[in-house]
């Protein structure tokens, strides 16, 4: 996921574009840019950059997860994610009017929640805090889940540094939901919370 490659599709303006990939580098970033998709260029290290690579960091623990095995029942509503976080980066990727068409909207948290309702209801009630691991797969998601916390910060930090405006409350609230899920399927994915290990407050604590 590539600020050149955002530029490349959405510069015509047509909402139907279809990507194009000739070319694997371009050698524009030599300098240490990169452009975003409204053609303007920001160091590598901008707050915007970090903030739709570490979205893109996400989507690629997701895809190990799903490779490396979670529930089947998982694996299309996380490849669905996968899909969505394209869209996060695309808006984080064109700021302001010109990318007004590819700003999220309401329904993309609305989706996940339904998908926390649906498994939550299976768990029961936490009396503690969930160390992350128990099963492989669980373990996946929870480091997703850190990943995602991550994004989530890097993207406040954005909107602080820049001003709300220019930054999608719903990716905000997106990233923080998708957080929320990406706990409870590790949970599920734990024999529905069965192989959770709990926090144990001072366990280790010399008497």
């Amino acid at each position: 996921m590539t600020a050149g490659c955002y530029h490349a599709a959405f510069a015509s303006g047509d909402p139907s574009f279809v990507v194009r990939l000739d070319r694997i580098y371009t050698k524009t970033g030599d300098d240490g840019t990169t452009g975003l998709g409204d053609g303007s260029r920001l160091p590598k290290h901008h707050a915007r950059v970090e903030a739709y690579g570490t979205v893109d960091e996400l989507s690629s623990v997701l895809g190990l997860a799903i490779a490396e095995g979670v529930p089947d029942a998982f694996v299309g509503l996380l490849q669905s994610i996968q899909n969505d976080l394209f869209d996060v980066g695309a808006d984080l990727c064109v700021p302001g009017e010109a990318g007004a068409r590819l700003r999220l909207t309401p329904g993309y948290t609305a989706r996940l929640e339904r998908a926390i309702d649906q498994y939550n209801e299976r768990l029961a009630r936490l009396e503690s805090f969930v160390l992350p691991g128990g099963e492989p797969a669980a373990a996946r998601l929870h480091l997703a889940r850190t990943v995602c916390r991550r994004a989530e910060r890097v993207c406040t930090a954005l909107a602080e540094h820049e001003g709300a405006a220019r930054v999608n409350s719903e990716v905000i609230k997106y990233l923080n939901r998708l957080s929320d899920l990406l706990f409870v399927l590790a949970r599920v994915a734990n024999h529905d919370g069965k192989l959770d290990v709990l926090w144990q407050p001072g366990k280790t604590r010399e008497a």
